[in-house]
């Protein structure tokens, strides 16, 4: 059987990782399709000039710094959008698709935003989409979510979704060091961007949420519209106070299916020790999914990287160019589902949880009077107070731990503790998550 020529646009840390891998299994891929992968074309802005020593392993490939000579060639069956953003990678896409082209695509932003239409406008056209790289890297969490316990009723999930931030906390936890110098020191070893905001900030991984959403429950959630806090301030004090409770600190993607709707959320949030989740280190990614009849299932591996993500790619690859031998562009939708059904997340105002609430302040006499008083007038029981050793009295820590509550009750009370004249900074309140998954 003849070949399926690729066309690979985008040539930074995953688009190399993929022809490194292309070229390394190539034996092997033939052997499992029945034909050889060949790429065809490869785009970059910078191939003429400088290009990558991966493109030695693809000496007959044609090189170009124009996208649209990929997309129109005649003898490319699939594009590779490894672009990333949300313009450029577009326009890409959307020609692909007018010329007949199937698409891989590792953006988690554009699908997040777009995929759903972009998944319609393939169907007209009648070819192949395919997207498992745009979520969790090398864990193939799309591919269970469409496929492999697609028999199930996804009831809840939740998630380390950035390899960043993960790398950032386990840092601060394990050395004591604060949350700028890990990052410097992330930045400087490649794990975070120049401008970390996507990550530290959590707007990569609501992004990579929406879309596992919209596999789990068949929804088309609008990534504004899902709760989000970053993890700009938590300090090495926080995982001192969360050890003596028995918990960590992670950055959480959460999804939950209520009778009232569905509850989505990023945050950072304690969660106990002896949970898989917590014992997810450095950059690594995990997926915990419970279902209706099958329970619990937990997927994790590295979350980012060129050959974590180029295997997803590759993979994605293997899997349209069968669709294309075989005529069968809508044997499963990547999304899942055939349609997905608009909608908007609950609040999370009127989820209940217990709630750990650290607090920065110039110490003197009735300060826990003060804060309780707050919180009792808000309906809302104390469970603990805490207080490590500190010499500094103008920058004292300490933490309140409150019963489970409404979310509502937890932020009117903060937001009223914000203008009391004793406080350094704004207290920091986090739910302490629990049901995740089976312990260790």
């Amino acid at each position: 059987m003849s070949a399926i020529n690729v066309g690979v646009i985008g040539l930074g840390n995953v688009g190399r990782g993929t022809l490194r891998i292309l070229a390394d299994n190539a034996a092997q891929i033939e052997a499992k399709l029945g034909f050889p992968l060949h790429v065809k074309a490869v785009c970059s802005r910078s191939v003429i000039e400088n290009p990558p020593e991966e493109l030695g392993l693809f000496p007959d490939a044609k090189r170009t710094s124009r996208w649209q000579e990929v997309v129109g060639d005649l003898n490319v069956h699939i594009v590779a959008e490894l672009i990333g953003g949300t313009s450029a990678a577009a326009e890409v896409i959307a020609k692909s698709i007018e010329q007949g082209k199937s698409i891989v695509t590792a953006n988690k932003e554009l699908m997040a935003q777009q995929g759903a239409e972009i998944w319609d406008q393939a169907i007209e056209k009648r070819i192949c989409l395919a997207m498992e790289a745009s979520v969790a890297g090398g864990i193939p969490i799309h591919s269970v979510l469409r496929e492999g316990i697609s028999g199930d009723r996804v009831e809840s999930m939740a998630g380390i979704l950035n390899g960043t931030c993960n790398y950032i906390l386990t840092e601060m936890e394990r050395r004591g060091d604060a949350l700028e110098t890990v990052l410097s020191e992330a930045q400087q070893l490649g794990y975070a961007e120049a401008d970390p905001t996507a990550d530290v900030d959590g707007y990569d991984a609501r992004s990579k949420l929406a879309l596992l959403a919209a596999l789990a429950f068949g929804v088309r959630v609008s990534p504004e519209d899902i709760y989000l806090e970053g993890i700009r301030r938590i300090r090495p004090i926080d995982f001192d106070y969360a050890s003596r409770l028995g918990q960590t600190v992670r950055l959480i993607a959460s999804a939950h299916q209520a009778e009232e709707g569905l509850l989505l959320s990023v945050r950072p949030a304690l969660i106990p020790k002896d949970t898989i989740l917590a014992h997810v280190d450095g950059s690594y990614n995990a997926i915990w999914v419970r279902g209706v009849h099958g329970a619990d299932t937990f997927y994790y591996g590295r979350g980012a990287g060129p050959t974590p993500t180029g295997v997803a790619v590759v993979s994605d690859l293997m899997r349209l160019a069968r669709e294309i031998v075989n005529g069968s562009p809508e044997r499963v939708s990547p999304f899942a589902h055939s349609h997905l059904k608009q909608h908007a997340p609950i609040p999370i105002d009127n989820q209940v949880r217990a709630h750990y609430l650290r607090f920065r302040v110039r110490d003197r006499p009735g300060i826990i009077a003060k804060l309780g008083a707050i919180l009792a007038d808000a309906g809302i029981s104390l469970d603990a107070v805490l207080q490590e050793p500190s010499h500094n009295k103008d920058e004292l820590p300490f933490v309140i731990t409150v019963e489970p509550t409404v979310e509502r009750a937890v932020s009117e009370a903060v937001n009223q503790m914000k203008g009391l004249d004793f406080l350094v900074d704004d207290p920091l309140a986090m739910p302490l998550e629990a049901g995740l998954g089976n312990p260790r």
